[in-house]
């Protein structure tokens, strides 16, 4: 299941109060999704590591009563926060598939029985978790199945490029870097799992790597850095694809010369001129450039002006859909690919 996807099935679960287990491989994004689909519906998030709880957490504090002559059970903490919700409230359990089996037990009796040791929890919670997979080596065990079948529904996270490049946008991730995944998209995920203290590409180390560059940090420094945050193979292609950018004209000089600058024919070179164009347009030079734009395969196309259009929506601005030659390279556009459609 893609991230957006996946965050519109929390959102409907939230709703109707349909516990969920989301699996995926580490870094993809499932903690953050989760966030997201509760900051949309406004419900509370409680996240909980049952890998590090222990069985007895969720029985609560044992204590004497007035008399003396016996205990009882009080709950603190999150199971307090499970009892006394009063408004929409989604309790994460996240890595689930590490915490022992005896704390998934314990776990158990919370999500469909929902209550335990007496402790009724709140019609207002809701129950989510995530897991990493047994192959990804992340000290996944397992999850018992009686666990499993606590849950309405079962899904696996897996990247989706499209909303990977949504996310990179809103989240000002570097233009070469983007750009650089549009042209190699298997990298958006080729995890390795390895015993050896090494990063591998995931979206999350991906989005270390832009941190970084978004930094500015010396060359010598950049390399090493990108290096550890993403793996040598990831640092090697991207520091060769950077490099590309020296063999291009200047935005100014496209800007200034839109039907004379010369249009590259080696993918690597078209993708690197898209991210460079998507993110120099602006309201002064669109026209322009748009000339420079009809002049690039029409794949490419569409490519450079759906970055600019996300572009320029996270920047809250709408000069391109009230730009009149946008509008007639709109209408063009949408006749090839009818054409091309009907074939």
């Amino acid at each position: 299941m893609r991230p957006t996807t996946l965050k519109n099935t929390i959102k409907f679960a939230i709703k109707n109060n349909l516990p969920g287990l989301i699996k995926g491989a580490p870094g993809v994004g499932k903690s953050d999704i989760v966030a997201q689909a509760c900051r949309e519906v406004n419900a509370e998030l409680i996240v909980s590591h049952p890998v590090v709880s222990d069985p007895t957490d969720y029985k609560g504090l044992p204590f004497p009563d007035k008399e003396g002559k016996e205990a009882h059970f009080l709950p603190f903490g999150e199971l307090n926060k499970l009892i006394n919700a009063d408004k929409l409230t989604v309790f994460f359990l996240d890595d689930l598939g590490q915490a022992p089996m005896s704390v998934q037990q314990a776990a158990m009796q919370l999500i469909l029985a929902r209550r335990i040791n007496g402790f009724k929890i709140s019609d207002k919670v809701i129950f989510m978790a995530a897991t990493n997979r047994r192959e990804d080596k992340a000290g996944v065990t397992g999850i018992l199945e009686p666990v499993k079948s606590r849950f309405a529904w079962i899904v696996e996270l897996v990247p989706s490029l499209d909303d990977w490049i949504d996310w990179a946008i809103e989240n000002d991730m570097p233009h070469q870097l983007i750009s650089f995944i549009k042209w190699r998209p298997q990298l958006l995920l080729d995890f390795n799992p390895t015993s050896d203290i090494i990063n591998s590409p995931c979206p999350r180390t991906i989005a270390h790597a832009g941190r970084i560059l978004n930094g500015n940090p010396p060359e010598d420094v950049r390399r090493e850095l990108i290096e550890g945050a993403v793996g040598a193979g990831f640092a090697a292609e991207f520091e060769a694809f950077v490099n590309i950018y020296t063999k291009l004209p200047s935005l100014d000089d496209m800007i200034k010369n839109p039907t004379d600058i010369a249009i590259p024919e080696q993918p690597d070179m078209l993708y690197a001129l898209c991210g460079l164009v998507a993110y120099g347009i602006n309201e002064h030079n669109l026209s322009n450039l748009l000339k420079l734009i009809k002049r690039i395969p029409e794949e490419y196309q569409t490519m450079i002006m759906s970055v600019a259009l996300a572009k320029a929506k996270k920047d809250k601005k709408d000069f391109i859909r009230h730009n009149s030659d946008f509008a007639l390279w709109a209408k063009n556009m949408m006749n090839v690919l009818l054409t091309n459609n009907g074939r």
